[in-house]
């Protein structure tokens, strides 16, 4: 029954999910010494990785996967890999297509399930790199494809030793749901503004690409824009026919590797769905976090910056006592 207590107390003002879930992106400031790697995919595009290596020589490298419209920039990609490095891991942050800096070259760029740029990437570190254990780290959309990919691949790397999984809305006809109702109206309104700006890219670098612009530019929902774009550019029937094939929630159960997914009860983007306690009570490499407080990959503990570290330092007690201790 792996369901973990957290420790997880932040002070006053961080027990508000949404001042913990603005605080991240709008006050901290990390940075960051990235090498680039561009690989080029079997569709003929690319992906940009940016590697951060520790000092000291490691066996184990930990691949991170940003959420919806980050990037490696990321705080929380920037704090986690330093952590990482500082406790002497190698780092690999992906940028899924078109959010390195540069418009990948295809018309179809990411969504929350395409696992096979997952799988593709981590196949090409197990295969090209010499390193013994590769472990994923997943934040809110990468955190889905993270536990996606863990279920669904039978194929994977013996290297892959495990994961961890960070405010992942594994539910997204629910979670979409949330992200509906006004108290997400500024999240959702900066996700739209980003996504409108990369599909009206993608409309004139592609003529063929039939898109009603007038029709985009006013929709203030996901469906309206997955309609418009996701679900005839990969092929689904509808926006519900996305969110449930690419949920993680039913792939959950075939994991095999030792994984954690750590979700906030207080998470303004997640339903009650996101929250798996059947599956952890009845799997034992499942382990499920879910602190009171932390908002949406927040878990910011206080104004100072020494203390705020918990979500860094739980990844890497998870890593250090789940799985590179049993790998």
């Amino acid at each position: 029954m792996p369901i973990l207590t957290s420790d997880f107390n932040p002070t006053l003002p961080f027990k508000s999910a949404h001042f913990n879930t603005m605080y991240r992106p709008l006050f901290m400031k990390d940075t960051i010494k990235y090498e680039r790697k561009r690989i080029t995919t079997w569709d003929a595009d690319f992906i940009d990785l940016d590697f951060s290596k520790t000092k000291n020589s490691t066996k184990t490298l930990v691949l991170l996967i940003h959420g919806l419209e980050g990037s490696s920039k990321s705080n929380y990609m920037i704090t986690t890999a330093n952590s990482l490095n500082n406790a002497s891991y190698d780092t690999v942050c992906v940028n899924l297509r078109s959010c390195s800096g540069e418009d990948n070259l295809l018309l179809e760029t990411y969504h929350s399930g395409k696992t096979d740029d997952v799988h593709f990437i981590a196949e090409h570190l197990a295969n090209n790199y010499n390193y013994e254990n590769i472990i994923i780290v997943g934040f809110s959309l990468g955190g889905n494809l993270t536990l996606k990919y863990l279920g669904e691949y039978e194929n994977i790397s013996s290297k892959i030793k495990g994961a961890i999984t960070v405010s992942v809305p594994i539910d997204l006809t629910s979670s979409q749901a949330e992200l509906a109702k006004l108290k997400n109206k500024v999240y959702l309104n900066d996700f739209l503004r980003t996504l409108k700006i990369k599909i009206l890219a993608k409309s004139t670098k592609f003529p063929d690409f039939k898109l009603d612009k007038e029709l985009l530019l006013k929709a203030t929902k996901f469906p309206h824009l997955e309609a418009q774009y996701t679900v005839p550019i990969f092929n689904f029937e509808s926006p519900q026919d996305y969110w449930i094939k690419a949920s993680s929630k039913p792939y959950i159960k075939n994991i095999k590797t030792p994984t954690l997914l750590i979700n906030s009860l207080d998470d303004s983007f997640l339903s009650e769905e996101c929250f798996p306690y059947k599956e952890a009570k009845n799997m034992d490499n499942f382990y499920l976090l879910t602190p009171k407080y932390g908002g949406h990959v927040g878990f910011i503990t206080s104004f100072n910056l020494i203390e705020n570290r918990w979500l860094e330092e739980s990844i890497i007690c998870f890593i250090e006592d789940k799985i590179i201790f049993n790998a």
